[in-house]
């Protein structure tokens, strides 16, 4: 039972931290820090660094249940402001006008994040972003199983067999999968080899599945 409380948290930290290069709505672009389309080998690299370094919460250079533990609570504190914040009248309650207004700052801040030149409108290309910001979480398939395709990567990545992701194993597997879909060699992914990549995993995903 805890080697598998184990499992299932190593392998909600590696989804989280982007070990795909691909995904749904394009956000491995977050890498892409100079904005010209394509991710290279060091872009990646320091990208991956730096969601490390964020999801290893007690800073023992490991990804861990503890790590995740701790991610939950962050996030549960942070649902527990933005109740706070939108319960305006602090009742404790939500009516439907505060979940609205709610609603409607979060989309102004989103719009806002999106239109990067500022000039109140969104180019093709932000409103995709906007997108697909907004569709990358929860787009599993029906008969997709929760944490199946993750725990795979997680015993790839695990090389020690310790049931923890230390920061070298992180990378080393994230740089495979992004060698894997540098289909030229060239040592950059473009948009078009990261969802090559996306779509061949989704396919060898689906054939094992059936």
């Amino acid at each position: 039972m805890k080697k598998a409380i184990l499992i299932s948290s190593a392998t909600a930290l590696l989804m989280a931290g982007g070990i795909a290069v691909a995904a749904p709505g394009d956000r491995g672009m977050k890498a892409d820090a100079n904005g010209d389309g394509t991710i290279s080998r060091a872009e990646m690299t320091a990208s991956l660094n730096n969601r490390f370094t964020k999801m290893d919460v007690n800073g023992d250079g490991q990804l861990s249940r503890e790590d995740r533990e701790a991610k939950r609570a962050e996030r549960s504190a942070k649902r527990g402001e933005r109740f706070a914040k939108a319960d305006t009248n602090g009742d404790g309650e939500l009516s439907q006008a505060e979940m609205e207004a709610a609603r409607a700052e979060r989309k102004a801040a989103r719009f806002a994040r999106a239109d990067k030149d500022g000039n109140g409108k969104l180019s093709q290309e932000e409103a995709q972003a906007m997108k697909g910001k907004r569709g990358g979480k929860g787009m599993r398939g029906k008969g997709h199983k929760r944490g199946g395709h993750g725990m795979a990567m997680m015993r790839q990545a695990d090389t020690n067999g310790d049931q923890k992701i230390s920061k070298a194993e992180f990378t080393t597997a994230a740089l495979a999968r992004f060698d894997k879909a540098d289909t030229n060699g060239d040592g950059k992914l473009t948009k078009e080899e990261r969802q090559a990549a996306f779509k061949a995993r989704k396919g060898e995903r689906n054939k094992r599945g059936g």
